[in-house]
């Protein structure tokens, strides 16, 4: 019975790689219907990234399938998301590439720009741009669920020849805006976080090298899903779309 379902499930996936669509494979090719080839997508985003990225996930699988079930989950820690690909329960997700693991593949999908976080009424509010050098002597606050993201930044920290490390930390983002607010410290985090931000607390732009950090879309290399497959066969329009999005947002 085992043999029976894995070359039953090959046919599948053949025929929708043949077909680049599985409602054409399930009509033209396998001669069933549509929802024997699908079951429930499992998608997971890194808190915040929903909000560029699952309306372009959902019009994909929308134009390709329109019958599927898909659970989205959120999770602020990027090693968690890992974990769960691993574990099976999810079968894609945005994340940051923290967890190294054989059986993880990852695709870079964005660099996000850090941009500085601060008390709306800091000093520094003032500035249009604001020199990393000015950041000297501030009290720092990072994000202890993001270990990718504090590397990045203390690399960049020692770029620029500040020794100032982070004070505080935070758990999440929320925590983070309150601890910025409460504490008049200052963080610095990926562009996405803008969108979080209280009125108590603003964002301004680094001048000259901005640091990034990576976005990826990370997949378990066993989960043999047609359906993950042909969403990873989209990726790259998906990639544009959001690309586009931005660029038409920020003009």
């Amino acid at each position: 019975m085992g043999r029976e379902m894995e070359l039953r499930h090959l046919r599948y996936f053949v025929a929708v790689a043949e077909a680049g669509s599985l409602t054409v494979a399930a009509h033209e090719k396998l001669h069933t219907a549509q929802p024997s080839l699908s079951r429930p997508l499992a998608v997971g985003f890194l808190t915040g990234q929903e909000i560029d990225w699952l309306p372009e996930v959902m019009r994909v699988l929308r134009d390709e399938l329109p019958n599927i079930d898909v659970k989205v989950s959120s999770q602020s820690s990027s090693r968690d998301l890992g974990d769960a690909l691993m574990r099976g329960r999810l079968d894609v997700a945005f994340l940051r590439p923290e967890l190294k693991a054989a059986d993880l593949l990852y695709k870079v999908v964005t660099k996000e720009p850090l941009v500085v976080i601060l008390p709306s009424d800091h000093r520094l509010a003032s500035r249009e741009i604001i020199d990393p050098k000015e950041l000297a002597g501030e009290r720092l606050l990072s994000v202890s669920a993001a270990p990718v993201l504090r590397a990045v930044i203390d690399a960049y920290l020692k770029r620029c020849g500040i020794d100032t490390k982070p004070e505080l930390e935070a758990d999440n983002l929320a925590m983070a805006m309150s601890l910025i607010a409460s504490t008049r410290s200052v963080a610095l985090l990926p562009a996405y976080t803008q969108a979080f931000l209280p009125w108590s607390v603003t964002s301004r732009p680094l001048g000259g090298d901005v640091p990034t950090v990576d976005l990826v879309v990370g997949h378990n290399r066993a989960n043999s899903s047609p359906i993950l497959k042909l969403f990873l066969s989209r990726l790259d329009d998906l990639i544009a779309r959001v690309s586009s999005t931005r660029a038409a947002t920020r003009a």
